[in-house]
This record gives C-alpha cells, structure tokens and sequence, in this order.
C-alpha cells in the first residue's frame, strides 16, 4: 500500500519536473497578442534582441497600425545607434524582418516558447482569451498577461491545473523600448522554473526585472496610485495648483516628473479606471480611503479630458 502510493507519488513528481522544467527552457519565439503601443513595444524589444516574434489583432488594420508604431520607433532608435542612412536602414529592416504579423492567434501560438497578451485590461476578454490560446499553445510555452492592475491569479482561474504552472504577469512599463522596468509577478501556481525562466527572458531583452507576487498594483502602481491620488486631493482641497504641486515634489522629491504631469502622461481614464476597481474589489482594498473615488478625477473623465492623448488633462497640451 505504502510502496503504491510512493510510486504513485513519484511518477505524479516526475511529470510535474517534465513540465516545468521544460518549460524553463530558452524562450526564442515570442507571440505577443494585441498589436497597441504596449504589445507593439513588447514585439519591438524582442525583435531587437535577436528573437522570433509574432504580432496578433484582430484585423490587418490593427497590425498596420502597430507597425507603424514599431517602425517609428526604431528609426528614433537606429539615428541614435548609427550614422548614415544605410546602417540606419538595416537596422530598422533587420528588426522588421524578425516581425511577423497575424490575425490567427490560433496558429501564432502553436510553436510559442511565450506568449504574452497586451489587450484591453478586462478580466472577461483575458480569461476568455487565455482559455483559447491554452488549447493552441504547446505544452511547454510560458503564458503570460501585461495587465497593469488585475490580479494574474483571477485572469488564469478557469485554466487547467498544468497551465496554471505556466502563467505569470509580464507587466511592461510604457514606452516600451525606453523604459527599463519589468515587473515578473508570480503566482501561488507558477513554477519556480517558469518564474526563473521569464527572469532570464526579461534579462535577454535588456531590461530589469523585480519580481513580486500576485497582489493589488504589484510594486509600482501600489505605491504611485496613492501618491497620485493624494496629489489629487491637495488640488481638491485647494491646498496648491498642479503646477505648484508639480514644481515642489520635482525639485523638492527629485521626481523627474510631477504627480500632476504623470496622471496626464498615464491616461486619467486608466487611472480611474483602476482606483475605482480596487476601492470596489481589490483584495485587500475594499474601502480604503487611498483609493476613495475623486470628483475631480470623475469630472475630467466624464468630459473626455484624458491627458496627453486627447489635448487636455490637468494640464493642455
């Protein structure tokens, strides 16, 4: 009875080391979904390192759209590297050949070493999504979601038990190809050699990764939201203008950027978008007076003023 159940055990074990470690391996083809600045950014940094990648959306317009993102930015890039048009040139084309764009999702994850999904950030659509991707992907690719604010756990829930094992958070900063910071947020499921391997993959791009686990905001959204939202509050109690509240946390704080500045470069919609979920239902954060709702913020939206992407936030541009 005993020597059953140690065998059983241990064939349970190996299968388990089969597929994580697996799955640890060298990741060379990229599939990213969701061709957006974000994904196209991903797409862009992976390409340039030397990487296989495949761009998916939903139609070619998307993609287009989204090369056209990729190629404006490597042409920023290739005038910093390279002096002449042609090594300019090269460059840029070189990048682009490692490309390729697809409006099958299905098929662009069938031979995936990773897979990262850079959609709009809702829990349906992305559990949705990851259940058909799940199906089509190989056994061994590392799944991995871009969100910026739901909790990886909650957007795998519906999955398998052995794709659980494989399924962690790649939470990109925008703009992609500048920004450094890659936040590799595990799971209670993921294996460590998943994790290890997503470390390593980040490192292989050129970029720093923190390693956190599932929780609220992970590292940096925990700990700028509720600065932003203070900020916002001052202005609400007319304790300063943006202005002056930008002027004194840059040169006071050292901050290259003021709360007021960072709220319109993000996005006052996204902003919201995730306080008013965490203050709803954040694990944790039900509630709490940090993330309470603000009028201010309300208003703006409500009339389409979003920031830097619409003209006008707390500040006109």
């Amino acid at each position: 009875m005993l020597s059953s159940t140690i065998n059983a055990a241990f064939r349970a074990s190996n299968k388990r080391l089969f597929t994580t470690s697996a799955a640890a391996a060298a990741i060379n083809r990229v599939t990213v979904i969701g061709g957006g600045q974000m994904g196209s950014g991903i797409a862009q940094v992976a390409a340039t390192y030397k990487h296989s990648v495949t761009l998916v959306d939903v139609n070619q317009e998307a993609l287009d759209r989204g090369k056209g993102y990729i190629t404006k930015s490597l042409k920023r890039v290739a005038k910093k590297k390279f002096e002449g048009e042609q090594a300019q040139s090269a460059f840029v084309n070189e990048v682009l050949d490692r490309i390729t764009l697809s409006t099958k999702p299905d098929a662009a994850v069938s031979k995936a070493d990773l897979v990262v999904e850079a959609v709009v950030e809702n829990i349906k659509v992305k559990q949705d999504l990851f259940a058909q991707l799940a199906a089509h992907a190989p056994p061994t690719a590392v799944l991995a979601s871009n969100t910026s604010s739901l909790p990886i756990t909650k957007i795998a829930e519906h999955l398998k038990a052995d794709v659980k094992q494989r399924f962690i958070g790649l939470h990109f900063f925008n703009p992609v190809p500048q920004m450094k910071l890659v936040e590799v947020v595990r799971t209670e499921d993921a294996s460590k050699q998943v994790v290890d391997s997503a470390v390593e993959f980040v490192q292989a791009i050129g970029k720093a990764p923190a390693l956190c686990k599932d929780t609220p905001g992970f590292i940096v959204n925990r700990l700028l939201l509720p600065y932003m939202m203070e900020a916002i509050r001052l202005l609400e109690r007319d304790v300063a203008s943006p202005r002056d509240i930008d002027t004194a946390m840059k040169l006071g704080a050292g901050y290259p950027m003021g709360p007021f500045e960072l709220c319109d470069y993000v996005g006052l919609d996204t902003i919201k978008f995730i306080v008013d979920g965490w203050y709803r239902e954040g694990e944790g954060l039900q509630g709490n007076p940090l993330f309470r709702p603000s009028a201010k913020l309300d208003e703006l939206v409500k009339n389409g003023h979003l920031g830097v992407k619409t003209g006008k936030g707390f500040y006109e541009y």
